[in-house]
């Protein structure tokens, strides 16, 4: 009974660090996953995830890569802490006698746990979305002023650069939101959230658990690191591809700013609708690639850190401190 205290505390603590690193890692390629999901046909910035990184560290710099960053290693935490809580607790409860969980009962267990996680994920990716897409609605308007400047000079005399309007932090948005729609504002875009969390859930934690399972030669013994890093690393960036739709459809709902001319939407399936209509179905998978980039280091830096037991040593020590 002792080692199933152990390992619940355990989970979150290695599930916290590993957001923690992967976050640090992999959160420019998210930036460049928003802001490409964001923009439109009529007035697109960016032709890849390198053009935007590229164009973004020449007129942000290098930490420009790293806004809402701070939302991110703030409360990637108890994201995970829910998210791993949840997937155990359903798990538990769905479990008959120990024995295997079936696969519609795992794909169950993997319901609850996404829809637990929204809770958090969504403030989260509600204030996350306007700063890393606050670089390209300023660098859209500075193009835009300096073409209009251009023409209505006659190309005569160097146009003269606006200065650039102060970027809210997380801390302003949040207050601006709770003054001016209340708690239902940092959840604008929840049902889209659900949308993509529960189905990811459905299909990761199935898809690794049986993965996984490959790679033990017997029923009790733990799979080689290196199968569970790849179990991981397959599992979350064939979830994270699979759910693209409603990641872009959520990414536009969220976002409060819109560029000059662009789209906006009074719900799912309208922005779904406008979104098919305007720029085809590919516009769907827009950022996919980013997002499986993101995904699939997240959950193979997660597998380091189970497999090291960072947690299980932390307890330990916090249990048995040395004389």
């Amino acid at each position: 009974m002792a080692d199933k205290q152990l390992s619940l505390p355990a989970k979150l603590i290695n599930g916290g660090i590993a957001g923690l690193i992967g976050v640090t890692c992999v959160f420019p390629i998210d930036l460049a996953k928003t802001r490409l999901q964001n923009q439109q046909n009529g007035q697109r910035m960016y032709t890849s995830m390198s053009d935007c990184l590229i164009k973004t560290i020449r007129s942000e710099g290098y930490f420009g890569m790293y806004r809402g960053a701070a939302v991110n290693l703030t409360l990637v935490t108890p994201e995970k802490a829910i998210k791993l809580a949840a997937n155990d607790f359903f798990r538990h409860h769905l479990s008959k006698d120990g024995q295997k969980l079936t696969l519609l009962r795992e794909m169950l267990a993997g319901c609850g746990a996404g829809t637990c996680q929204v809770i958090v994920t969504t403030p989260m990716e509600m204030l996350k979305i306007q700063l890393q897409d606050a670089g390209r609605i300023a660098a859209q308007k500075k193009i835009l002023a300096a073409q209009a400047q251009l023409s209505t000079q006659g190309g005569t005399q160097p146009a003269v650069e606006a200065p650039a309007a102060p970027r809210p932090t997380a801390t302003q948005l949040t207050r601006d939101l709770l003054q001016s729609r209340g708690i239902a504002g940092l959840y604008k875009g929840l049902g889209a959230t659900l949308l993509r969390d529960v189905p990811f859930s459905i299909v990761y934690f199935p898809l690794f658990a049986n993965l996984n399972q490959l790679g033990q030669s017997a029923s009790e013994e733990k799979s080689p690191f290196y199968v569970s890093f790849l179990a991981g690393c397959v599992a979350g960036s064939t979830a994270a591809v699979a759910v693209n739709p409603c990641d872009v459809v959520k990414t536009r709902l969220q976002s409060l700013q819109r560029g000059v001319n662009e789209d906006t939407y009074s719900g799912f399936l309208d922005c779904a609708r406008k979104i098919l209509r305007n720029e085809g179905p590919s516009a769907f998978l827009k950022g996919a690639y980013c997002r499986a980039l993101v995904i699939a280091p997240l959950f193979g830096i997660a597998q380091v850190v189970y497999f090291l037991g960072i947690g299980e040593t932390l307890l330990g020590l916090l249990q048995n401190p040395q004389p």
